[in-house]
């Protein structure tokens, strides 16, 4: 370590950072999570953020702990109290939305009145399983429980045509796993096998308190887990179903039918109230055929047994303790955490999930800033500027390409905070009772107006999150960028606090979500939001290039034990990670122009840009989180989001005096520059 200490502009930095308590905070800068024991240009994550590392504690019911578990629990604070609020006022409350949430919430947290009812609100959707007397009756009652939220078998429903995003159409996909991902029935490591025979023992544990008995629920358990591995084995991968156009298979439903004729798709759809369509989307042909195949060799009573098991373990969360300390008995092996949530803050995450916009409305109204609206709206205005620039400059590009992602730049739209038109839940029933009936009645009012979308004109100015939410996204098919008003505050964002930390923290943010429009998976569709192939092929070479040295980058991180982070899972989120932070490290050095260039706290303008940056994603993780992220999410864990961009960085270099060899410095060779 010592020889980063003899690097002059380096020493000065290590100098000026451990003085900086003597002087006034910066604020939106965290002066004591620096570990200063550490060289910037050795592991740029923990320099910024090891003071708080050091003494950062994971509570026993997360499974992980940093800025966005922070920020998330102060909203639910907020959150908290209104819906207390809205559940001692719902008989006399000011409006139907707010009796509503009132209700909704208040039935949720009756933990005295699900103790007393037991299994009971599950019986009815048990009944009508045990009723089923063939398997063509199946469809039928298929699109009856997708309906209420059970799962099992496929995904359906009705969304924007990939290559039209005018219409909608109904989308059939994958499905009907209970362990996360399909990977995780076949890995060979002892870890995943471990958790194999953990999950039939849950599965096994689960029928014993629907009533079955011992050695049936043996059985049962094993039927379930042969079922869902043959239906894994035909399962795309995550890594496969990042491409669109793999995923993209529109027939006519006779075709449909043909591919799976035991599926019925005629009943299904009739039962789903889109007997009118006459084609659909099926995104895994191959997964369907192989469902068939197991509809007309598995029997009639096995699949009453795994459609049981999928209501039972949809609905165990909201029954009696005993059935939610079962799920939690297995959902913990996946997380690391130690204990359940506390009731409120589930009864809340299902209140937000299911009347989402109703309890938005009454959030924006109280703790969403106007002026945050309008600083955002100024930063996203400068940051598209900064793409565009950007756009302009690559040498790579030939003009035919560079006009199509001008125009798609140009056409990108933007949400901020909250909906313009905010949802109508007039045709939501929620009443007092078990809260398990009141969750299945939102789940099929939402289910209905989502499937009443079919034949109508697309709704571009729709959420798919909600106003509380700490997160953001792009939409390929709508082309924009939409920003909830939950993420908008400290320490993500902040009005009051200098230009150069909003830019490292929110406008490596809004680049990121502009770059999704241009990653691995976003450039495959045009200004419209149609899938397209507006790319010269020689430009689509040289795009492949360059990402591809960003997936062996990634692949060649160890994130935990022997698990190495997967580069082509998560190379759209590492692409977009590169591209924000270059962009918005160039708007940042426009909008600080000509301005005073004195030290702040001690660091330049460009340090506390990246400082800001790493300090935005501070975090710390159980391990069998990151096994599970590594698996299923196509984000990085949060070390690498900081140290892996920043190595191809040469302004980070320069701004913290790293030289060629060092730990944050990619060799030359292997470092890449899309944008």
């Amino acid at each position: 370590m010592k020889r980063y200490l003899l690097i002059p502009v380096a020493l000065a930095v290590l100098t000026a950072a451990t003085a900086v308590k003597a002087q006034n905070k910066v604020r939106g800068l965290e002066p004591a999570f620096l570990d200063t024991t550490c060289a910037p240009c050795r592991d740029f994550y923990q320099y910024a953020n090891g003071g708080w590392l050091k003494t950062a504690t994971i509570p026993a019911a997360y499974s992980s702990w940093g800025v966005t578990e922070e920020l998330n629990d102060f909203n639910e604070e907020s959150l908290h109290q209104l819906l207390e609020q809205a559940a001692r006022d719902a008989d006399h409350a000011p409006d139907e939305n707010a009796r509503k949430l009132g209700v909704f919430y208040g039935t949720c947290m009756d933990s005295e009145g699900a103790e007393a009812l037991g299994m009971q609100p599950l019986r009815p959707v048990l009944e009508r399983i045990k009723a089923l007397k063939s398997k063509d009756e199946v469809p039928t009652l298929l699109a009856e429980l997708h309906a209420i939220g059970t799962g099992g078998f496929f995904g359906f429903g009705v969304r924007q045509d990939p290559k039209n995003s005018s219409r909608y159409i109904v989308t059939a996909g994958q499905g009907g796993l209970g362990m996360p991902d399909r990977d995780f029935y076949f890995r060979k490591d002892s870890v995943s096998a471990g958790l194999r025979a953990e999950y039939l023992a849950h599965v096994e544990r689960t029928f014993k308190l629907i009533g079955t008995d011992p050695a049936a629920s043996h059985a049962a358990a094993g039927r379930v887990m042969e079922i869902e591995t043959a239906m894994a084995s035909a399962s795309m991968t995550r890594v496969q179903r990042r491409d669109p156009n793999a995923t993209y298979h529109l027939m006519p439903v006779k075709d449909a039918q043909a591919l799976s004729p035991l599926l019925h798709w005629d009943a299904y759809l009739k039962a789903s109230g889109l007997d009118s369509a006459t084609e659909m989307n099926v995104s895994q042909p191959a997964f369907f055929h192989v469902v068939d195949s197991l509809l007309q060799a598995v029997t009639l009573d096995d699949w009453k047994t795994y459609l049981t098991w999928n209501a039972a373990s949809d609905a165990s969360p909201y029954l009696d303790k005993t059935f939610d300390e079962e799920y939690f008995s297995f959902a913990r092996l996946l997380s690391g955490a130690k204990e359940r949530l506390p009731r409120w803050k589930r009864c809340l995450s299902r209140t937000d999930s299911n009347l989402g916009e109703a309890l938005g409305k009454y959030y924006t109204d109280r703790y969403f800033s106007p002026a945050a609206k309008t600083t955002m709206l100024d930063l996203v205005a400068h940051l598209k500027t900064e793409l565009r620039r950007r756009l302009l400059a690559l040498d790579w590009m030939e003009e035919p390409t560079r006009r199509e992602a001008l125009a798609k730049l140009d056409a990108f739209g933007r949400k901020i905070g909250y909906p313009d038109q905010w949802r109508d839940y007039s045709a939501l029933e929620v009443k007092p009772g078990p809260f398990l009936e009141n969750l299945q009645r939102s789940s099929r009012f939402e289910a209905r107006r989502r499937l009443s979308r079919f034949g109508k004109p697309v709704d571009r100015s729709e959420w798919n999150m909600t106003p509380p939410t700490v997160n953001a996204y792009y939409s390929s098919s709508n082309n924009e960028i939409v920003f909830p008003a939950g993420i908008l505050q400290p320490p993500y964002f902040d009005v009051d606090q200098e230009d150069v930390l909003n830019y490292g923290q929110t406008g490596a943010v809004i680049g990121h979500e502009m770059t999704h429009g241009f990653d691995d998976s976003g450039r495959k569709f045009d200004s419209h939001g149609n899938l397209r192939a507006w790319w010269t092929p020689a430009d689509s070479a040289r795009y492949r290039e360059r990402a591809q040295k960003v997936v062996e980058q990634f692949n060649e991180i160890v994130a935990v034990d022997d698990l190495h982070i997967n580069g082509a899972l998560t190379q759209g989120e590492n692409i977009a990670d590169l591209g924000g932070l270059f962009v918005a490290y160039s708007a940042m050095e426009d909008a600080t122009q000509g301005k005073p260039r004195a030290l702040v706290g001690g660091f330049t303008p460009e340090q506390r840009f990246f400082i800001a940056y790493a300090q935005s994603w501070r975090e710390t993780q159980r391990p069998e989180s990151i096994r599970n992220q590594v698996t299923t999410d196509p984000h990085s864990p949060d070390k690498w989001r900081v140290n892996a961009p920043l190595s191809n960085f040469p302004e980070f270099a320069k701004a913290f005096g790293c030289k060629a060899g060092d730990p944050m410095v990619r060799a030359e060779n292997l470092r890449t520059r899309i944008w």
